[in-house]
């Protein structure tokens, strides 16, 4: 006897929620519409791009994904659940975890214990750290990034780009905090790292994908397209759509100012100078400092010089020390024939030198003052007459260069801390450009953080500035930049300068050839 069974078809498995999922995010400031119904959707298991120009809402959307922002309006859910997330520790709590562009390290503590802050675990006793343990669980963090940082370092005494591996590791550190699958945000994480460094973080980047979910933010559209799987683009605060991992940069720029780029940026708004022989501006003759020594520099008036190196290189320090921020120990400078006093910062700005640092947050900004007030703080004449303010006087001046650099603030008067990481570097250019009196104007990573349309931007300032004969030494954020930039470019090592390559127009060196020199 033969039975028929008759079995009902299995149905599919329901898909898997995505791992962070935005619905019509709202975030107002006051005059300014931050977040306007932004969408986002963020798969489990791969790396999502976000880009857009600077004030386009991607910090104040990352923000708000951490718990440092409370939106007006829309949701946030997470594997499928709506939350509300109220702080960092409730962003952790669901497996949230964020590397900051600005840093959030505690300077005076150790590598070790930032790396563990807040989830010491058995690193702590009957509160009282147990280094050697401490020094272990901070250590299984340095290995997976392959950073050879020592834990117990004090974190003031580290390179920027070794407090930025720190930050790097202390947010893995999520990955013990929860039992779920984490969403790692990396806001600007190889903004100052050298490529190997971009790769090793790269590497970790694509083993972060086995097991959690990353959204990664850079204003380096190469990198966003190499290393994510998509990209969502903002645009004004609001989703504006995605391109794929395959897509053109030259796309992916069009999307993000809605209308075509151009690839050749550092070409735009040059102008004509003449060949005539030029004396030199800045003359640096066997100038010594700690982390350098024996260094001859010449920057003739109209003259961009890029200086390029690898980490450890001195040529950070060379900048600081000639604007009288880092002490020497040998040698001359002379400024116009007139030997430079390189005794502190005040007499740098006297003789006409104007210096825009790496570190904005910490040293090329103060951030409770109005944008205005920092715009014009190392010129007090564009404010008073004599001893008396005039706002008015102020005023026109600092609406002159907000327009003309497109920085996006609701006021002259708003707080330099509440606008954007790129409108804020715009701000601490245009304080040596309200000036007018920059003979020398030394510039360390000026376009880090910056979009393309910024850059683009400040690529033309520089060159206008050259065309007026202020003298500039360029520390780039990258090898094309130098190139593309740079009338002569010297090549830094171990603290000497080591060679002095010609960049004549249609003779440019290739990064390799840098690369060469460098090592």
């Amino acid at each position: 006897m033969t039975t028929n069974l008759q079995t009902e078809p299995v149905p599919p498995a329901p898909a898997a929620p995505p791992a962070l999922e935005v619905r019509g995010l709202v975030k107002h400031y006051p005059g300014v519409k931050a977040l306007d119904g932004v969408d986002l959707v963020v798969r489990q298991n791969e790396v999502l791009g976000l880009a857009g120009e600077n004030g386009a809402g991607k910090s104040t959307l990352l923000k708000a994904l951490v718990g440092l922002v409370r939106p007006d309006a829309g949701e946030i859910w997470v594997r499928g659940e709506r939350v509300r997330l109220r702080s960092v520790v409730d962003a952790a709590n669901h497996g949230i975890g964020m590397v900051f562009q600005e840093q959030s390290l505690v300077p005076n503590l150790t590598a070790a214990e930032n790396i563990v802050l807040g989830s010491e675990g058995p690193g702590v006793r009957t509160g009282i750290y147990r280094w050697s343990t401490m020094r272990r669980l901070a250590q299984e963090q340095l290995d997976k990034i392959g950073s050879h940082i020592d834990p117990l370092a004090r974190t003031d005494s580290l390179s920027f780009a070794d407090r930025q591996m720190v930050e790097i590791a202390k947010v893995l550190r999520i990955e013990e905090r929860t039992s779920h699958p984490p969403v790692i945000i990396l806001d600007e994480p190889t903004s100052v790292l050298e490529s190997q460094e971009i790769e090793t973080l790269f590497t970790q980047v694509r083993r972060l994908r086995e097991f959690a979910s990353v959204v990664f933010v850079s204003h380096r559209l190469d990198e966003v397209l190499d290393v994510c799987d998509r990209v969502a683009v903002l645009r004004g605060g609001r989703s504006v759509g995605e391109v794929s991992a395959d897509a053109e940069p030259a796309d992916l720029h069009r999307m993000m100012i809605g209308s075509t780029g151009s690839d050749d940026h550092y070409h735009e708004g040059v102008a004509v100078r003449s060949d005539e022989p030029r004396r030199p501006r800045l003359e640096v003759r066997g100038l010594c400092g700690p982390s350098f020594r024996d260094v001859d520099l010449d920057v003739h008036a109209g003259e961009i010089v890029g200086i390029v190196g690898v980490h450890g290189s001195g040529r950070e320090d060379l900048c600081r020390a000639l604007f009288g921020a880092e002490p020497t120990t040998a040698g001359e400078v002379v400024l116009d024939g007139a030997r430079l006093d390189l005794s502190g910062t005040r007499a740098a700005c006297a003789a006409g030198i104007g210096y825009v640092p790496a570190e904005r947050k910490t040293e090329g900004m103060v951030g409770p003052m109005s944008v205005a007030d920092n715009m014009t703080l190392t010129k007090q004449a564009a404010r008073c007459t004599g001893p008396i303010v005039r706002p008015g006087k102020q005023a026109t001046l600092v609406d002159t260069w907000i327009e003309r650099l497109r920085i996006r603030t609701p006021h002259r008067g708003t707080a330099i801390q509440r606008l954007s990481g790129g409108n804020q570097q715009k701000v601490v250019l245009a304080r040596w450009l309200v000036a007018g009196d920059v003979r020398l104007l030394l510039l360390d990573h000026p376009t880090r953080g910056l979009d393309i349309g910024a850059r683009s931007e400040v690529y033309r300032l520089m060159r206008e500035l050259a065309a007026t004969g202020v003298a500039t030494v360029l520390l780039a954020d990258s090898l094309e930049e130098a190139i593309g930039m740079s009338d002569r470019i010297v090549v830094m090592s171990d603290g000497r300068a080591t060679a002095q390559i010609a960049a004549p127009a249609g003779a440019k060196p290739t990064p390799l050839d840098l690369v060469k020199e460098m090592v």
